[in-house]
């Protein structure tokens, strides 16, 4: 599986308001849902904080990747949100996060779940990457960035 298969140009956030981890949570899946009709607001929101609640998943680097499974949803989704001051987000570092990988998948997909986790957490290990997607202007400009940056990653 790869990021350009569940990653769409329509779900990427290039600037994010919320200065802390429910508000910006909030904020994502709002934006979120009100793109993709077959996402439940309220479901996605609770399968996000339920997994926070188990350890944060902000992971250093200004980056979180929140996940979440959401009974009912027929595939893998991933969004893109990035905010230009920084989120408290208890992060492993406890430095602000900037940069959101945002994962719903269905109950019963772990393995799918496992491998984009894994290809989202290699990509962010590039300072360079991190930092051109804090520089890109637009959302079309992160779109390729990152599938540039997967296809280059083999």
């Amino acid at each position: 599986m790869r990021l350009a298969d569940v990653l769409r140009e329509d779900c990427i956030i290039t600037d994010l308001k919320a200065r802390e981890k429910q508000g910006l949570l909030d904020e994502m899946v709002s934006d979120i849902t009100s793109r993709v009709g077959s996402l439940d607001r309220e479901k996605v929101l609770n399968a996000l904080l339920e997994r926070e609640r188990l350890g944060t998943t902000g992971i250093g680097h200004g980056v979180a990747i929140p996940h979440g499974k959401v009974k009912g949803l027929s595939e893998i989704k991933v969004f893109f949100g990035r905010s230009r001051k920084g989120v408290d987000f208890n992060s492993m570092d406890n430095l602000p996060v900037y940069l959101f990988f945002m994962i719903v998948v269905p109950e019963n997909s772990a393995a799918a779940h496992l491998k984009i986790l894994a290809v989202i957490s290699n990509l962010l290990k590039s300072q360079d990457f991190r930092t051109r997607l804090m520089r890109a202007e637009t959302g079309s400009e992160i779109y390729r960035i990152i599938t540039e940056a997967e296809r280059n990653s083999g």
